[in-house]
């Protein structure tokens, strides 16, 4: 195990967490007056699931720092309109500059030993860390007959915490302020215990209930405490390469996009890229505000359940989904814009937030032109008085910038 680092106890402070009181999702500020039910760790194959095909996290379910290609065996197939079942391990508290050691990480902010993912432990025991990314990704499922041109449409039914506890972190030379933080920290011994054994900064925070759903309650004097809405940072679908696919930066067929918007309810459209389509997730999150700035979210581990269905662009799914990602809400559509939708594979990797942002611009008006009919003067004007365009990440080298544009507005009520 590694060295204990000096830590405050985080859990201690959030009284009422229970290894055995019942699983519950995260969710809005209008939840019932009654306290949220705390936590309880969902290790592999236990809890209530709903029913559909399940893929566990275990070492030889997962891929580390990598996606899958064209050339990945899916770890399962499924028809369209299945409902897959997909456990997430966060790469938080297992990666090397935490000890690579999640037993010994989290036990020192005094998680119980039983609240500690065994999946974690395996994965950091037992597969190779052999891909630049951080995130521990899902091995792909084969949606039968989906073919390249079509359109995956992943709808978001459940996401469930698998452990009452979450990681904030910021590595040097990345965040929004390179350079800057955590530099200006080191050396301060008042800080000196946000800092993970690797040298890198690390925040843990544990999960509360509240009147108003579950909570994440951050460490010192003055906790701050904030609602969940908890994630996939990660969903996407194999591109069509034999070389390795880096997990950090977004693409056409989604990755890393870190929209903070694809909560449970939530639907995403990924253009297929291969037979099958292999669709995969990782990078669960908790919690995130806009932009990411420090690195990461609040990563913690989920389980998620979500429908997986083949449609044909203009025929179920927006026409703009044939070449790019899009999602939306009960509320809200959702065009996408990223800063190099193409990938590093070529040698490049454009990190430019004003083209992510025109990117966004000009997804959003081809969504309303196209199919819901504005003409483009309307459609132009309307965004400029009504749209909201928010910064999905900054962190990712590709950078993102996502619309939300009110269904309520365009005739949807």
């Amino acid at each position: 195990m590694s060295t204990p680092h000096p830590r405050r106890s985080v859990l201690r402070a959030a009284a009422g967490l229970s290894a055995g009181a019942a699983a519950t999702t995260a969710l809005t500020p209008a939840a019932a007056a009654a306290p949220a039910a705390p936590v309880r760790t969902l290790q592999r194959g236990t809890g209530r699931r709903r029913r559909g095909t399940y893929v566990p996290a275990g070492p030889g379910d997962v891929l580390w720092g990598r996606l899958p290609n064209r050339d990945t065996e899916p770890v399962a197939v499924v028809h369209p309109g299945d409902v897959v079942v997909l456990d997430t391990v966060s790469h938080e508290g297992i990666l090397e500059d935490q000890g690579k050691d999640p037993l010994g990480y989290f036990t020192s902010f005094g998680v119980p030993e039983r609240d500690v993912l065994r999946d974690a432990v395996e994965i950091a025991a037992g597969v190779p860390h052999d891909g630049p990314g951080p995130h521990v990704v899902s091995r792909p499922v084969a949606v039968a007959g989906a073919e390249p041109g079509d359109v995956l449409k992943v709808e978001v039914l459940d996401l469930e915490l698998r452990v009452p506890y979450g990681v904030i972190s910021n590595r040097h030379g990345r965040g929004a302020l390179p350079g800057e933080l955590p530099e200006a920290w080191r050396g301060d011994p008042a800080l000196a215990q946000y800092f993970n054994p690797g040298g890198n900064v690390s925040v843990f925070t544990s999960v509360a209930p509240s009147r108003a759903g579950l909570v994440g309650v951050m460490p010192g004097e003055r906790a701050p405490r904030f609602p969940l809405a908890p994630f996939l940072g990660l969903m996407g679908v194999a591109r069509d390469t034999s070389a390795l696919v880096d997990s950090v930066p977004p693409t056409v067929a989604g990755g890393n996009m870190d929209v903070k918007d694809l909560v449970v309810g939530s639907t995403l459209y990924l253009p297929v890229q291969v037979p099958g389509a292999m669709f995969f997730v990782g990078d669960p999150h908790m919690a995130q505000g806009h932009g990411e700035v420090a690195l990461t979210a609040m990563e913690g581990s989920l389980r998620a359940t979500v429908r997986l269905s083949v449609v044909r662009p203009g025929e179920g799914a927006p026409r703009l989904t044939a070449d790019y990602p899009f999602a939306e809400t009960p509320e809200h559509w959702i065009p996408v814009g990223l800063s190099d939708p193409d990938g590093p594979e070529g040698g490049g990797n454009g990190t430019d937030l004003d083209e992510a942002m025109r990117t966004a611009v000009r997804n959003a008006m081809s969504f309303l032109t196209e199919d819901l009919g504005l003409p483009g003067p309307v459609a132009y004007a309307y965004l400029s008085a009504a749209g909201d365009f928010h910064v999905s990440q900054v962190v990712d080298r590709t950078v993102g910038v996502h619309a939300t544009l009110r269904k309520s507005d365009l005739g949807r009520r």
